[in-house]
């Protein structure tokens, strides 16, 4: 079972190379964030989805990602 807090966590601090992405079993967009990683794009998103992943509720994190 996915922690929301844990893959808030990733993202911000991992989240340019794509690490919260292969925690939530998204492995092609894990991929994706790795092969983009030196353009810093993937950063900012992973940021951004940081900020998501913590302000979604309980219930509906549960429903996408576990």
């Amino acid at each position: 079972m996915k922690n929301k807090l844990i893959a808030a966590l990733l993202a911000l601090f991992l989240g340019g190379i794509g690490i919260h992405k292969f925690y939530l079993g998204k492995g092609g967009q894990g991929i994706l964030y790795l092969l983009f990683c030196w353009t810093f794009i993937p950063g900012i998103i992973a940021f951004i989805e940081c900020i998501i992943y913590l302000t979604m509720s309980e219930e509906k994190f549960n429903q996408k990602f576990n």
